[in-house]
C-alpha cells in the first residue's frame, strides 16, 4: 500500500510517499524520478544495520551505483565538524554536480545530509528517507536543512527541498518507545496548530498510537505531511505561517541547548515548549485553561514530559535570546488561539511573560 501527498512548490515540488514495507521499491521510484545514478547514502552505524542493506540491495538492482557513509549517532554530532566529514568523503570520492545524495536516518542525519547536498558544489539532489517517526512528520518534509552551533540548535543552514520523501512505517518497528513518543509530540503540534478534529481523534487513539498499529500510525503520518505540505506550499521560507510549525519549539530549543545536545530528544524538549506556549496563552486570555489541560493530558498519555528541567530563568531567556526567530531584539511566539489554530505574538520583554509560567 503506497500513498502519496505532493508538496506543491512550482519547478522543486515532490512527492512524499507513505506506505508500509516500501523501502524495496526506493530504486524504481528513483528511476521515475530520474535521479543520478551515483549516489553517496549518508546514513549512520545503527540505521545502516538495519536498513542499509535494503536500501543498498534497491539501488543496485536498479542500475544505481552507491557508495555509504556513516556518520556518528546523536544530536551531539550534528555539527559543523560531521558536515566536514560528509565534504571530505564526496570529494574523496570524485562527487561531482551529476550526483546524489540519500539521507537514510532521523533528523539528524536528514538536516545534516540535507544541508550538505544544499552546499556540495552549490547544490545536488537528494532523497530524504526517514526512520523515526520525528523525522517521517517533520523535519524530513519542507527542506529545512542545517547543523547546530554550540550556542543554538539550527542556526547554520538553508531552505532546500529534496526530490523525494520516502516514509516507511516499517521501519518503526526497531524504534524504542520513548523515540515513538517523541515523534508522536510533533503529531500533536499539527492538531493544536492547524486541524482541532485530528486533535480530538489523536486523544481518542492514544493507546493504538503507542502500540504502533499500523493503520494508526499512517493516518497520523499522512494528515501531519499534509498539513505541514499546504503551510510549506505557501510560505516555504518562513515569511509568515510556516512560522506557525515552530509552535512549542522556541522553549523546547533552549531545553535542548541548556542541558546538551542529545540528553532530551527534540520532541521531548517540544512537548514541554507546548505545554509552556499554552500557559502563556491562558495568560493573555487565547486559550482556556480546559485547553491547556488537554493539551497538559495527551502530552503525559503518550509518555512525554510537561514540566521544564530546572535551569534558572535567567539561562532560559539567554539561550531563547539567541533562537532564530529574534529579529532586531523581538521574539515571536506561537501562541495556540484554543486548539486548531495559533498566532504569532511578538515579545518585547522575554523576561516578563515566562518569569511567571517559570
Amino acid at each position: 500500500m503506497l500513498e502519496n501527498i505532493n508538496v506543491l512548490l512550482a519547478d522543486r515540488s515532490y512527492c512524499i510517499s507513505v506506505g508500509s514495507d516500501i523501502i524495496n521499491n526506493l530504486g524504481k521510484q528513483l528511476i521515475q524520478n530520474d535521479f543520478p545514478q551515483r549516489i553517496a547514502i549518508i546514513s549512520n552505524p545503527s540505521v545502516d544495520n538495519f536498513y542499509g542493506k535494503a536500501v543498498y540491495d534497491s539501488l543496485i538492482s536498479s542500475g544505481f551505483n552507491p557508495l555509504k557513509f556513516n556518520v556518528p549517532d546523536g544530536e551531539e554530532y550534528k555539527s559543523l565538524i560531521t558536515l566536514e566529514s560528509i565534504y571530505d568523503f564526496l570529494i574523496e570520492n570524485q562527487f561531482d554536480r551529476g550526483c546524489g545524495l540519500i539521507a537514510l536516518g532521523g533528523g539528524v542525519i536528514g538536516d545534516m545530509a540535507g544541508f550538505a547536498a544544499a552546499t556540495f558544489l552549490r547544490g545536488i539532489p537528494y532523497v530524504q528517507i526517514p526512520t523515526t517517526l520525528l523525522s517521517q512528520v517533520d523535519s524530513s518534509v519542507g527542506g529545512k536543512t542545517a547543523v547546530n552551533h554550540s550556542l543554538g540548535k539550527n542556526l547554520i543552514g538553508a531552505f532546500y527541498q529534496p526530490e523525494l520523501v520516502l516514509i516507511d512505517i516499517e521501519v518503526l518497528k526497531t524504534l524504542d518507545p520513548r523515540e515513538v513518543s517523541a515523534g508522536l509530540a510533533e503529531v500533536v503540534k499539527y492538531g493544536i496548530i492547524h486541524d482541532a478534529d485530528f486533535f480530538g481523534w489523536l486523544e481518542d487513539n492514544v493507546r493504538k498510537l503507542r502500540g504502533r498499529d499500523p493503520e494508526t500510525l499512517i493516518h497520523a503520518i499522512k494528515r501531519s505531511c499534509q498539513i505541514k505540505a499546504d503551510i510549506v506550499a505557501v510560505d516555504e521560507k518562513e515569511g509568515s505561517i510556516r512560522a506557525f510549525l515552530n509552535f512549542g519549539h522556541t522553549f523546547g530549543h533552549a531545553i535542548e541547548n541548556l542541558s546538551g545536545y542529545g540528553q532530551w530528544k527534540h520532541g521531548e524538549a517540544v512537548s514541554v515548549g507546548m505545554v509552556v506556549a499554552a500557559k502563556i496563552s491562558a495568560q493573555l486570555g487565547l486559550c482556556s485553561q480546559e485547553d491547556v489541560d488537554r493539551i497538559t493530558s495527551i502530552l503525559k498519555a503518550l509518555g512525554l514530559p510537561t514540566e521544564p528541567p530546572d535551569f534558572a530563568l535567567d539561562e532560559y531567556i539567554v539561550s531563547m535570546q539567541r533562537d532564530k526567530k529574534v529579529k532586531q531584539g523581538h521574539l515571536t511566539l506561537v501562541l495556540n488561539r484554543g486548539i486548531g489554530k495559533v498566532i504569532l505574538h511578538k515579545v518585547t520583554d522575554i523576561s516578563s511573560v515566562f518569569s511567571s509560567i517559570l
